[in-house]
C-alpha cells in the first residue's frame, strides 16, 4: 500500500481527496494541518494518520514523512482573494517559501510530488482556450496585489519543471478552475467578505438580503464539481502507465462558463426550491459595487478564465460531467443541512 502525505488536509481540495482516498481504500495517507475540524468524519479510517502541526515550524517532521511517503501532495496554502489582497506577504511566504521546502525535500529524496496550481497563473491571457503548455501567463502592474497570488504558483510551477529537468523530480502539476461544494468556504469567512463567490453568495441571500457584484459580476469564470475535480485528482495520483508524469493538466468545466452575474442569478433561482430559503432568496437584490469600493485599490481581475480540458481526457480519460445546475443544488443543500440561517 503506497503512502500519500498530504498537508493542508483540512481544507477544501484536502478534505474531499481525503473522502475519494479513504473510501477507495488503496492508500494509506498521512494528513498534516493546523486544524482538524473538517476532519472528524475520517479520524475513524483504517487507512487515515492526522498530524496537527504548523509548516513553518515542523520542518524535521515533515522531512521524515517525505522520507517515509511514495507521494507528496503539498495543499497547504492562500486560496481566497481577500486574504491574498489583505495579506500578500504571508501568501506568497506559505504559497511559495513554505512549499518550496517541500518540493526540495521531494527532490532530495527522489519522491513524486503533485502540486497544486492555480487557474489565476494565466492572469489576464488574451486566449480563449487556456492550455496548458501553450498559452502565455499574462499578470497586472506590481501595485495590483492580487497578482501575488498567481506570481507565487507561477515560480513554483516553473521551479518544479526546473527541478525535474536538471535534478530528475517526479511530478504533476494540476490548475483547478473554481471547484466548487460542500465546505467550499464556512460562513464565517463570509460574514467578513473573506469567502470565494459561491458561498459569499449563499451567505448574503440569508443575511443581507443583496448580492454585491463587483464591476458588475461581468468578468466570467468556469465552475466545477468538486466531486468531478477529485476524479480528476484520483487519476493523476493513480498515474496508469505514467502518463501524468512531467504534466501540468487544467481540472475545470469549461461547459460551466458563466458569468459572476448570471451565477448569482442561478444560485438564487436554486435557493428558492428550498422551503427555508425560499422568501429570502426572493426577496435578494443584485447591487453593483466597484472593486475598489469591494476589495480596495490593490485589486485587479481578468475578465474570463475558460480551460481546455482536451490533455486530461487524452491522457487520463478524465473529463467533468457535472452541470451548472446541478452543482449549485448540490452545494446549496450542503449548506442547508450543515449551517444556520440565523
Amino acid at each position: 500500500m503506497k503512502k500519500i502525505l498530504i498537508t493542508g488536509i483540512n481544507g477544501f481540495i484536502g478534505t474531499h481527496l481525503l473522502e475519494a482516498l479513504c473510501r477507495d481504500g488503496r492508500w494509506e495517507v498521512q494528513g498534516f494541518d493546523l486544524r482538524s475540524d473538517n476532519l472528524a468524519p475520517f479520524m475513524d479510517s483504517p487507512n487515515f494518520k492526522f498530524t496537527s502541526g504548523d509548516i513553518f515550524k515542523d520542518e524535521k517532521w515533515l522531512e521524515e514523512q517525505v522520507i517515509s511517503s511514495d507521494i507528496v501532495i503539498p495543499l497547504a496554502g492562500i486560496a481566497k482573494p481577500a486574504y491574498y489582497i489583505q495579506k500578500p506577504i504571508w501568501t506568497f511566504e506559505l504559497d511559495f517559501e513554505q512549499n518550496l521546502k517541500m518540493v526540495r525535500l521531494c527532490s532530495k529524496y527522489n519522491k513524486r510530488i503533485i502540486f497544486p496550481s492555480t487557474s489565476e497563473v494565466y492572469g489576464m491571457s488574451g486566449d480563449s482556450y487556456l492550455k496548458e503548455d501553450e498559452s502565455p501567463l499574462v499578470t497586472g502592474p506590481i501595485n495590483k496585489m492580487r497578482w501575488i497570488y498567481s506570481c507565487s504558483k507561477q515560480m513554483m510551477d516553473r521551479l518544479i519543471f526546473a527541478y525535474g529537468q536538471e535534478e530528475g523530480l517526479r511530478f504533476t502539476l494540476f490548475r483547478p478552475f473554481n471547484w466548487v461544494g460542500p465546505r467550499l468556504d464556512t460562513f464565517r469567512d463570509a460574514e467578513e467578505n473573506k469567502a470565494r463567490s459561491v458561498t459569499q453568495m449563499i451567505y448574503n441571500v440569508l443575511h443581507r438580503g443583496k448580492i454585491s457584484l463587483v464591476n458588475g459580476g461581468r468578468q466570467r469564470r468556469s465552475f466545477t464539481w468538486v466531486g468531478d475535480g477529485i476524479e480528476g485528482l484520483v487519476s493523476i495520483i493513480e498515474n496508469k502507465d505514467n502518463k501524468a508524469d512531467g504534466q501540468i493538466f487544467n481540472i475545470g468545466n469549461p461547459g460551466n462558463n458563466h458569468s459572476i452575474r448570471e451565477l448569482a442569478e442561478m444560485l438564487i433561482e436554486e435557493m428558492k426550491n428550498f422551503p427555508a430559503y425560499r422568501e429570502r432568496a426572493e426577496n435578494t437584490v443584485l447591487e453593483e459595487i466597484s472593486a475598489d469600493d469591494y476589495y480596495g485599490k490593490t485589486y485587479d481581475d481578468m475578465q474570463n478564465r475558460l480551460p481546455s480540458v482536451k490533455k486530461m481526457e487524452k491522457l487520463l480519460g478524465w473529463k467533468p460531467r457535472t452541470g451548472m445546475r446541478e452543482l449549485l443544488s448540490k452545494t446549496v443543500a450542503w449548506y442547508a443541512a450543515k449551517e444556520k440561517m440565523d
